[in-house]
């Protein structure tokens, strides 16, 4: 039997290169015949994941990492009709069975079957239903039908292979973050947050025909970068209130659309840049975006925060001015991505030289071996997407 090595969490902090078991295709007791095994070509580290890793979730020591997967089928169960041996898939980071009203309406994030304790569920997640995550040499995924996507051509796929691993969630959360917050041609647009989703949403603002992408942060390298595909930037560590600074770059103090690539782990702005002030991004996206105007909300909120300062916030109970967004009729946009929405069409525009996504968000492939270096480098807010490259197959 094949070794199989994973990425597991350890503690706050530190994660480690462990020998994982081998997977099968099994869900408990009995044999998993809608499934299939992969071996890994890219799995990504996500700033989801580092929300574990630095201890603000109860997430277990020993969690096995990664739900944004890309490889090739080396085994499939007896039901499985249309993969085949030797395919090269995305995995979206979702899990779905295909089967409830959920899934059957196009909200595979929210499955009601693969995850016991709520709705939705993703590999290598605290809370979302045990599965073993991806970056790792080898996985097995379920309902092998349903979800995974099928790059057309093996040879192609893998020229495009930096592109077209950001389709397990990154690409598709920040397009979604970027349709929810009505993104159309014209629209002047703030992106919170310089990160990789944050990144991939200024770029896909630009594919969805935005006039000015305004893309805020503290952190001078990620500015730069958004900068470098044509993105206005916001140094938010500056004491110039946001609406002065958007200003100064559209003439009113406003945008059309506001998109939270932040999420619960928001510090303050200007002087209180060093502070951690959960609510920050939300309260400011209604400060900022006109009245009737849309918030999609991709950034990570969640429901039980141990690192967090004050007891409300511990529990996902943040102070927000809902009077303020009720006053101006904004629409709020929240959850995870259903990536199967926007994954087929997003590949398209890869193969088709529409985007280039990769460059966009900085990708840097490195070993499996590396991978504790990328959460460290990660967390000192490198702006770049670390891609995992567990057989040398990118690389090479």
């Amino acid at each position: 039997m094949c070794q199989n090595h994973g990425v597991a969490y350890i503690k706050p902090g530190e994660v480690e290169i462990q020998e994982i078991e081998y997977p099968k295709l099994a869900l408990g007791d009995r044999k998993c015949e809608h499934g299939v095994i992969l071996k890994i070509v890219s799995t990504n580290i996500c700033g989801s994941d580092q929300h574990m890793v630095r201890g603000r979730t109860t997430a277990p020591a020993g969690l096995v990492l990664g739900h944004e997967i890309t490889g090739i089928v080396i085994e499939a169960g007896r039901d499985v009709e249309f993969i085949k041996m030797g395919d090269l898939v995305s995995v979206p980071f979702n899990i779905a069975c295909g089967r409830c009203r959920n899934c059957k309406v196009g909200q595979t994030g929210i499955c009601l079957n693969v995850n016991p304790a709520r709705p939705g569920a993703a590999y290598g997640y605290v809370d979302m239903g045990g599965w073993v995550g991806g970056q790792a040499e080898y996985v097995m995924v379920p309902y092998a039908d349903f979800n995974l996507l099928k790059f057309p051509d093996k040879d192609q796929g893998m020229a495009y292979i930096k592109d077209l691993t950001l389709l397990s969630d990154i690409f598709p959360t920040g397009f979604h973050g970027a349709v929810m917050a009505g993104v159309g041609p014209g629209s002047i647009v703030y992106v919170a947050g310089a990160g990789p989703v944050g990144l991939a949403c200024a770029a896909s603002c630009h594919l969805l025909g935005a006039a000015v992408v305004i893309v805020g942060d503290m952190i001078q390298e990620r500015l730069d970068q958004a900068k470098s595909f044509g993105c206005e930037v916001i140094d938010l560590t500056k004491d110039t209130p946001l609406e002065q600074a958007i200003a100064a770059i559209v003439g009113v103090p406003e945008v059309d659309c506001f998109v939270d690539c932040v999420g619960f782990e928001a510090r303050g702005h200007g002087s209180n840049a060093g502070t951690e002030m959960p609510a920050t991004v939300l309260n400011t996206a209604m400060a900022v975006t006109r009245a009737g105007g849309a918030i999609g909300i991709p950034g990570l909120y969640v429901t039980g925060d141990p690192g967090a300062k004050d007891k409300a916030a511990q529990e996902g109970s943040l102070s927000i001015r809902i009077g303020l967004g009720w006053a101006k009729s904004h629409s709020f946009y929240t959850g995870q991505c259903p990536v199967m929405k926007y994954h087929r069409s997003l590949m398209n525009a890869i193969l088709y030289d529409k985007i280039k996504i990769a460059k966009a968000v900085n990708v840097e492939v490195i070993t499996l071996q590396d991978a504790p270096r990328g959460y460290k480098d990660f967390d000192k807010g490198a702006a770049k997407k670390f891609v995992i490259d567990p057989h040398n197959m990118i690389m090479n």
